[in-house]
């Protein structure tokens, strides 16, 4: 600045005046100042603007899996709603470890960050508790976190696993597979609570057997599904709590021979861009993943204008989205 104010012949206070905005300065001198500053090629140090007016422009964004489709998309929304109001986003992936997580957290605390999305790596409210006992405004998406009263963007994951079930019991199946995501984070529960619902309002018996745990990866879909097709009484149809898994499912179906739709009907959730491209192209539940990530930056913006406000919690809808893995069961002759 001591240089630009030489260069320019003003004082460096005026220098500072100009480049902060925080006095009125003529135009002749404001004139001299960008002119020396574009000449001298200067940068102002942000940091320390930042920490004297106590404000980053940074948002954090904590996934639990930034390699998944529907995160990824989910945080490219964040970024560009971000990115329109002059936030950068610094993004960490804590790939599902709370201590990750934690770690990340009070990386994001010291880097001064304006304010946190969260998507919480399991269910404990500690690091939420941690952030709001240190003002920080945060939102919480994807996951519902008890007896914790913070801003939220949720998706209605009952009624999706309620939609996915009875879309294929319509199609006459009655052994429908259902494989989980991990114990520990509320969609997974929340999609088999819809599948068990409707199992139970159309009468047919919950078989345990039927339900096997998987991890959101593609993987534990491939690995579930051949647990199921070795049952002595195989499911005809399959409700994949998550899209990933659903993949997998396909892929273990067709290295045993069969065909889907034909011989196995399966159902995702979460309606990433890639089951549309897949073969066949994948029936699933769309969450509104656009429209979670605009309304979770805009609640966290008007969160860090006025951080008195009460707590939101925002339902989002899901819907059943057909496609060509699912097909009316066929009945033996």
């Amino acid at each position: 600045m001591r240089d630009v104010a030489e260069r320019a012949g003003v004082s460096v206070t005026t220098v500072s005046h100009v480049i902060n905005e925080t006095r009125p300065v003529s135009d002749e001198l404001r004139t001299r100042v960008l002119a020396a500053i574009e000449e001298l090629g200067y940068q102002p140090n942000a940091l320390a603007r930042s920490l004297r007016r106590k404000k980053t422009h940074t948002i954090g964004m904590i996934l639990p899996d930034s390699a998944n489709p529907f995160f990824a998309e989910v945080a490219r929304s964040i970024e560009a709603v971000s990115f329109e109001h002059g936030y950068s986003v610094i993004l960490c992936n804590t790939d599902g470890d709370l201590e990750k997580e934690l770690l990340y957290t009070d990386l994001l605390v010291e880097k001064r960050v304006d304010g946190i999305l969260f998507v919480a790596a399991g269910m404990s409210a500690e690091h939420i508790l941690a952030l709001e006992e240190q003002h920080m405004p945060v939102v919480v998406i994807d996951r519902d976190i008890p007896d914790v009263a913070v801003d939220s963007v949720l998706t209605d994951n009952a009624q999706g696993g309620l939609l996915a079930t009875r879309h294929l019991i319509e199609l006459n199946h009655r052994r429908i597979g259902c494989i989980t995501g991990p114990s520990d984070v509320t969609p997974s529960a929340e999609r088999v609570s819809g599948y068990q619902q409707a199992l139970q309002e159309n009468g047919i018996p919950l078989d345990e057997t039927l339900i096997v745990r998987g991890d959101f990866q593609y993987e534990s879909g491939y690995r579930a599904t051949r647990h199921l097709l070795a049952l002595s009484d195989p499911p005809t149809a399959i409700f994949a709590c998550n899209d990933l898994m659903a993949i997998g499912a396909v892929c273990a179906a067709r290295e045993l021979g069969l065909s889907v739709p034909e011989d196995l009907s399966i159902v995702g959730f979460d309606d990433i861009r890639l089951a549309s491209f897949v073969n066949p192209s994948l029936t699933t539940i769309a969450q509104p993943k656009h429209e979670m990530g605009v309304l979770a930056t805009q609640m966290l913006l008007e969160r860090m204008q006025d951080r008195d406000r009460p707590p939101r919690r925002q339902m989002l809808s899901t819907s059943l989205v057909p496609r060509q893995s699912t097909a009316t069961r066929r009945t033996e002759i």
